[in-house]
């Protein structure tokens, strides 16, 4: 990593005053993070979790660092939303970069799933805009757990229940999720002792909307009957990412001889789970697309009916197509 500036002492870390309870893990991710230069930006939703962090951050990178604001448009209290971030913003002397956007999301699309995209496409536009090499998200303890419960919920398989990764990429752009372990609580309470303001998002009371249900519900009983619960989940969730790597693993050597795109009668020579398994990885990284157990069933029913030379594969799967063009699957995108 590139020589850093000093930090310079802000309130938080005066004698007699604990420390942010962003700042211990925070520096746990910088000693185990890949080089990365200054600057570093911090998205920054004027709420509590990336309010802690955004001040972490700043103490320890005193000018090195930006604030990214999401505008997404969905909401009459985004505008008091930006007007908070940019007024905090200037109070502490951190650069403040804002995009707007409207998240509104497509037919059979999920209102989170599209303001999640809209979010992370804006935020790398930002990042290089102003040249920042990683994104810190705010995401804590709970969210790992919700996340996790979540994708229980739904009967997801392991990369669901593996829940958020430390370190990730999207469109280009570096993130990371550096206060996973911290729990919010602590930052909140943090927080109200240093007398910082920060806004409340009211579409995380809707319970309109399940993880906002798991909120309020089984997390808070969670915590009431199992304290450890954070580390006892976050401990699954990493279980579940060494295996799913495992699977990732056997998919790369098994693609290596069935080729990409693949093979039809190479995924025939295989067992189905490692047909499953192979599929699965094509389309997810090759074209981002992670299928239903219900469509990946249909096309291994297909693959393995596939033994005349007029046999026809076309399956929707994802958005797109997924289609046989000659000895080979194609996958095809919507326009």
């Amino acid at each position: 990593m590139a020589a850093s500036p000093t930090p310079k002492p802000t309130p938080s870390a005066e004698v007699g005053q604990r420390p942010n309870p962003c700042a211990a893990a925070l520096a746990a991710w910088v000693d185990a993070a890949h080089p990365f230069q200054l600057p570093v930006a911090v998205a920054f939703s004027g709420g509590a979790d990336s309010t802690a962090l955004l001040l972490a951050a700043h103490e320890r990178w005193p000018g090195g660092v930006v604030a990214l604001h999401v505008h997404h448009g969905l909401q009459a209290a985004a505008d008091g939303f930006e007007a908070h971030v940019l007024a905090q913003c200037q109070h502490w002397g951190v650069p403040c970069h804002v995009a707007h956007i409207q998240a509104q999301h497509a037919a059979g699309e999920s209102p989170e799933a599209a303001a999640r995209e809209g979010r992370y496409r804006a935020l790398a536009d930002l990042a290089a805009t102003v040249g920042a090499s990683v994104v810190l998200l705010g995401h804590h303890a709970d969210d790992q757990v919700e996340t996790f419960m979540l994708a229980l919920s739904r009967g997801a398989g392991l990369p669901g229940l593996s829940a958020m990764p430390v370190n990730l990429e999207r469109h280009g752009v570096r993130l990371a999720r550096p206060i996973l372990s911290v729990d919010p609580l602590d930052l909140r309470d943090w927080l109200a002792e240093q007398g910082v303001a920060v806004v409340h998002d009211p579409t995380n009371d809707d319970t309109a909307f399940t993880r906002n249900r798991i909120r309020q519900g089984l997390l808070q009983a969670w915590r009431r009957d199992f304290p450890a619960y954070a580390s006892t989940v976050a401990r699954s969730a990493e279980h579940a990412a060494q295996a799913q790597s495992l699977l990732d693993e056997l998919a790369q050597i098994d693609l290596q001889t069935v080729g990409v795109p693949p093979r039809i009668s190479g995924l025939q020579a295989l067992s189905l789970a490692r047909q499953s398994n192979a599929v699965r990885y094509w389309l997810r990284t090759d074209h981002s697309v992670a299928p239903s157990q219900a469509q990946l069933k249909a096309l291994l029913v297909q693959i393995q009916a596939c033994t005349t030379r007029g046999h026809r594969i076309a399956l929707k799967v994802g958005p797109g197509l997924v289609e046989r063009r000659g000895q080979l699957l194609q996958y095809t995108a919507p326009l």
